[in-house]
């Protein structure tokens, strides 16, 4: 790919990460290599199962798939490891994105890493300017600042209208998560 831009989805509503890997699927179907990382999460979410049986089939890593949390803490204060993890996961997409063997690359919470403080805005900041002009970049959660989305060629917020959550109705399998 010639150009690359930096797209954001953010919001309070249900479906950044399933539009994320909408654009992952359709990339794999262009024939690009696409890194996708998630940051804050760390539990086996049903994305993940269908994702990795889908890198085991198409090999060569074509789709390389990392997760960065250590289970999902967003209801107590981060750990120092919750914070190492977060800037292990960062340094180890620098170099995925550097080394020109990705044409898409998601990196999935990572507005959410930097709220909860397990990164600071600079150091993404910094990684979205280091982008090789090729490379299109997709940063999703909720509370992406101002400076990201100025930064982003492309930003979607997601709004909810109605949610059936608000009625009790807990997260479901293969729907939620």
């Amino acid at each position: 790919m010639d150009k690359g831009y930096v797209q954001v989805y953010t919001g309070n509503g249900k479906g950044k990460t399933t539009a994320a890997i909408g654009l992952c699927i359709r990339a794999l179907g262009a024939g690009f290599n696409v890194y996708f990382a998630q940051f804050i999460k760390g539990m086996r979410y049903s994305e993940i199962s269908i994702l990795e049986g889908l890198s085991a089939s198409l090999g060569d890593k074509r789709l390389v798939i990392k997760q960065f949390g250590r289970g999902c803490f967003i209801m107590r204060e981060p750990e120092a490891e919750d914070i190492k993890a977060a800037e292990a996961g960062l340094e180890e997409a620098q170099a995925a994105m550097l080394s020109g063997n990705y044409g898409l690359m998601i990196l999935d919470e990572l507005n959410v890493a930097i709220k909860l403080g397990l990164l600071p805005e600079e150091a993404v900041l910094a990684f979205i300017e280091r982008r090789p002009a090729g490379m299109e970049l997709v940063i999703t959660g909720r509370y992406a600042t101002d400076k990201i989305m100025d930064r982003a060629h492309l930003v979607t917020e997601m709004k909810p209208i109605r949610h059936y959550y608000d009625n009790g109705i807990e997260a479901r399998t293969g729907i939620e998560r």
